[in-house]
């Protein structure tokens, strides 16, 4: 198995300087020499026991927990995340991941049958195999360095792949916390970590990959893709967005105000799913700054700046980004404002703005910046909405079922939270991703086995079934009647596309269209008597 003997817990963060010591970029190529033979024996290994846990997971999960106290520290450090944070976000998080994972892998990796196999079809055994893509690449991501990184790479192991793990170089510590707990842990010939920043990524990225997996902004993507298009890799982007939330005047204005106020608070508002703007019926605008601001009191009684539950823009270059964003701004801050170059913080700050054009709103701001625009109607909403990105990472409505299910209706993202804020991101075996702008591909649960399998049709033909097959062998003459007799389907419409309806088959299926719907009728209708 891929995994060491023996580990050295992290009980101190002494060894833990303020920059990482990046990988030799000489030792980088190559990195994946022999990854494709070592993934297919580990799938082979799981394949012929196919029951119980994965040792690589249930032995990296003992490592995590014991390394703990290293990456509440780390995510300190780093993000200035608190324990709750730190502990729901990332420690738990991942090591659920790995427990949910382990308890139903022995399930997922099993062939399953292929669907819609005609009678002749069977006779062949059509299965769907689930492989190995090969050798990952993972580059992992800074707001939340540990999940973003661990979760797929959890999906790697469990699909039996092997992989390289790129950290982000703007969360240091953790980034040498990740590398110690997957170097203590895992063998060096399956699993393995880079540290770096562009010049080693894109000595990675020089690589043959079977999958690159991606998590940060659309801009690096777009370079990730197209070198991973020079050799055909696939990739998943997991991005970022300009994500809206509209507020109807039929919505529950207070339940609206706390749980997005909420959606900011969490890394202070470094989160990618959270919403960039708010779009909120101009008929309950007040209200509803008014409410943010009960809920601000009620969430940070003392404030944020010296709240533990409260963390910090990960670095000086991104603090200022935001700053300038506001500066820039036309609009009037309502709420907070306050802010510190020198410790990074910068409070959770709502600023009525009057124009889509505005840059809270028009760019990604990352951060705990709510900006609010006041529109007439949900008509107009849903237009701002779809011309500002037209394929967000995720979607808020909040109102009446009719109104959000109209809004669901007539945009597009990769998910979506009705009246909530970002909840369906949060959901642990829920498959998240992005679509168009937002990103590709998806994972989480079942969905990050499936990022890292091929599913591979295989079918076994018997030998005694030679005589059936005659038809396909040349030479063809008065074989083409037999052939189609075989395989064509009769449409059940006519030319101009009407359905035909049998006065028999309706008997007979009580009018469910089919022969098993009918059987399912006439027993309902026996047991009623």
């Amino acid at each position: 198995t891929c995994l060491k003997d023996t580990a050295q817990d992290l009980t101190s963060m002494a060894s833990i300087t303020s920059e990482v010591q990046y990988t030799p970029l000489d030792a980088i190529a190559g990195i994946t020499g022999g990854a494709a033979p070592i993934a297919e024996t580990l799938l082979g290994v799981l394949m012929a026991s196919c029951i119980g846990p994965k040792p690589e997971l249930t032995w990296w999960t003992v490592r995590i927990k014991d390394n703990e106290a290293a990456v509440l520290e780390a995510c300190n450090r780093d993000l200035g995340k608190g324990p709750y944070e730190t502990s729901i976000a990332e420690l738990d998080w991942c090591t659920n991941d790995i427990v949910f994972v382990t308890k139903n892998l022995h399930t997922w990796v099993k062939d399953e049958g292929a669907p819609d196999m005609p009678f002749a079809n069977k006779l062949l055994s059509p299965k769907i195999r689930k492989d190995p893509l090969g050798a990952v690449l993972i580059i992992g991501t800074y707001n939340f360095p540990v999940n973003l990184s661990i979760t797929p790479l959890v999906g790697a192991i469990a699909a039996g792949c092997t992989a390289v793990l790129k950290p982000s170089e703007n969360a240091p510590a953790v980034a040498q916390v990740l590398q110690h707990i997957v170097e203590t842990s895992l063998d060096a010939s399956c699993y393995s970590v880079v540290q770096g920043a562009v010049p080693e990524t894109t000595a990675l990225l020089e690589q043959k990959w079977d999958k690159i997996f991606y998590t940060g902004s659309a801009n690096v993507a777009k370079i990730i893709s197209k070198k991973a298009a020079e050799t055909l890799t696939p990739v998943t982007l997991e991005l970022g967005g300009r994500n809206p939330a509209i507020v109807t005047k039929n919505a529950n204005i207070r339940l609206a105000a706390r749980r997005l106020l909420w959606g900011k608070t969490m890394n202070a508002g470094q989160v990618c799913i959270s919403q960039n703007y708010i779009l909120v019926d101009h008929e309950v605008v007040e209200p509803f700054i008014a409410e943010l601001k009960v809920a601000m009191k009620q969430f940070f009684p003392n404030g944020t700046r010296h709240s533990e539950d409260f963390g910090r823009i990960v670095n000086v270059r991104q603090w200022s980004r935001l700053k300038k964003m506001l500066n820039e701004s036309k609009g009037k801050i309502v709420m907070g404002g306050s802010m510190d170059e020198a410790d990074k913080y910068f409070d959770i700050t709502a600023v009525l703005v009057d124009s889509p054009m505005d840059p809270l709103v028009a760019e990604e701001s990352f951060g705990p910046l709510i900006p609010i625009l006041p529109v007439p109607d949900l008509n107009t909403a849903i237009r701002i909405a779809n011309e500002v990105q037209a394929t967000p990472l995720g979607l808020y409505p909040f109102g009446n079922k009719k109104e959000t299910d109209r809004v669901l209706a007539e945009t597009r993202s990769g998910g979506a939270s009705v009246n909530d804020a970002l909840y369906h991101g949060v959901i642990p075996t829920l498959a998240f991703g992005g679509v168009g702008e937002s990103g590709q591909g998806a994972y989480r649960g079942k969905s990050s086995f499936d990022c890292f399998t091929h599913r591979r049709s295989v079918t076994s033909t018997p030998g005694w079934m030679e005589g059936l097959l005659d038809v396909r062998y040349p030479p063809y003459e008065g074989k083409l009647a037999n052939f189609k007799k075989m395989s064509e389907l009769k449409p059940d419409f006519d030319r101009e596309g009407r359905v035909k309806s049998s006065i028999l088959k309706n008997l007979l299926s009580l009018g469910a269209g089919s022969v098993p719907g009918g059987v399912v009728r006439y027993a309902v209708a026996l047991t009623s008597r």
